[in-house]
């Protein structure tokens, strides 16, 4: 790829990232519940849906999104550290799947209830999210 290629693809792909960052703009709205609950959600989706809620709620920050946000990547990193200890690794997926459930449905209802034993120390671990 010649030096030109590359300048007209990242002008693209500048361009692109700020016409997206507009959309969002209009769409995840601070003062609207509905946009924090949609991250919320998102936020449990995989990794990548996990990464896709930090981006959305980098351009507009809502609390609910910030929450859930925490609380999935407790429970993911609870759930690689148990996972890696052979005699509880099996019994170690459990318990974070059980947790991620529960976050999952405290997000669709909307609120902001941390998981039992471990979700407030995510919060406070994690509040830089």
């Amino acid at each position: 790829m010649s030096e030109e290629e590359r300048k007209d693809f990242g002008d693209k792909a500048e361009e692109a990232a700020k016409e997206f960052k507009e959309d969002v703009k209009g769409t995840f709205d601070p003062e609207n519940p509905e946009s924090g609950k949609t991250i919320a959600i998102i936020a449990h989706l995989t990794l990548i849906g996990w990464i896709i809620a930090i981006i959305m709620n980098n351009s507009n920050k809502t609390e609910l999104g910030s929450f859930y946000i925490r609380q999935t990547l407790g429970i993911g990193l609870l759930g690689l550290a148990l996972g890696l200890i052979p005699i509880i690794n099996f019994i170690g997926w459990i318990l974070p799947l059980i947790l991620w459930i529960i976050s999952l449905i405290g997000a669709i209802n909307g609120n902001q209830k941390p998981v039992f034993l471990v979700g407030e120390y995510f919060q406070d671990w994690f509040k830089s999210l």
